[in-house]
């Protein structure tokens, strides 16, 4: 058991990259089947049910009402703001390309509300690998920014959605950072989907039909976006925003849009062009730079 915590503590932020980075799959799978707002509003729902009867017999440490709702108050923010916005502004026709170029500022909006709330600082060395990084982001997203429709599906509303992401899981992190961190995994991730449960079931009853069309491919997009999203991913997302600064964790979604296009790459046959590989080498060049420590100077003896 300690060997496998060793191994957690050391590919955490790997495995939540590549997890996290799948996640376009379970959409790409399931949207065609189900409007988003009911889609999201089903995938929350199921994963209360799954984990309402792990917090109620395996949780021993009683949370408090405060922890509780802050823990909801994330929810809110990082996943009904965060995919809501991300599904609805793709659905009314958004491309993924510039949904994910927006998405990609959120790492350095990240930075400025935790140095605000936390008081965290950067040095330069590592606002260097983020302005890098985020360059090589739009090399990899390049293909899919500037093609001839890309622009089709862009209007204030769309916009809007997508903008209101980015600041939704920016704020939400340092939120959590500040005020939910002492409540057990378990427990702040039911309250998360428990809040985030609420304005996603509004939405879908007020705004869609709630017609589902339940296929082989829906099952599985809902199952792996339920398993290894919502519970994998996030649970390893909140560990790592407790260990780390908050900066350093969102630095990690620089990471994602190079792994989403390798996996489209290897699954579904999407082409990858040079200036994409290119952007690849950059973002995880640029992120090596600014997180690894100078090396200290040796004392000198006087």
């Amino acid at each position: 058991m300690e060997v496998l915590a060793r191994l957690l503590e050391k590919f955490a932020p790997a495995i939540f990259v590549l997890l996290w980075s799948t996640g376009f799959i379970g959409a790409k799978l399931g949207l065609p089947h189900v409007e988003p707002f009911t889609f999201l509003s089903l995938r929350m729902l199921i994963v209360v049910a799954i984990l309402a009867p792990v917090v109620f017999f395996f949780v021993k440490k009683r949370t408090t009402p405060a922890l509780f709702m802050h823990s909801m108050i994330v929810g809110i923010l990082v996943h009904a703001v965060y995919l809501g916005g991300v599904f609805f502004a793709i659905s009314r026709g958004m491309s993924a390309g510039v949904a994910s170029l927006v998405v990609a500022l959120q790492p350095l909006l990240t930075v400025f509300i935790a140095r605000a709330m936390l008081g965290e600082r950067m040095t330069a060395r590592q606002v260097t690998g983020l302005i890098v990084a985020l360059a090589g982001v739009i090399l990899v997203l390049s293909p899919r920014i500037f093609g001839g429709t890309a622009l089709h599906g862009l209007s204030w509303v769309t916009l809007s959605a997508v903008t209101a992401s980015v600041i939704g899981i920016s704020f939400g992190s340092v939120y959590q950072k500040r005020f939910a961190t002492g409540i057990d995994i378990r427990v702040a991730t039911l309250a998360q989907y428990l809040g985030s449960l609420i304005p996603l079931g509004l939405l879908s009853l007020l705004t869609e039909t709630r017609q589902v069309e339940w296929t082989l491919e829906l099952v599985i997009a809902m199952a792996w976006l339920v398993i290894v999203l919502s519970i994998g991913a996030v649970s390893l997302l909140m560990f790592l925003i407790r260990r780390d600064s908050a900066g350093s964790t969102a630095t990690l979604f620089y990471l994602v849009p190079v792994f989403t296009a390798l996996i489209a790459w290897v699954m579904f046959g999407e082409t990858l062009q040079p200036v994409q590989f290119a952007g690849m080498a950059l973002v995880i060049s640029a992120i090596a730079y600014g997180m690894k420590k100078p090396a200290s100077r040796p004392a000198v003896r006087s």
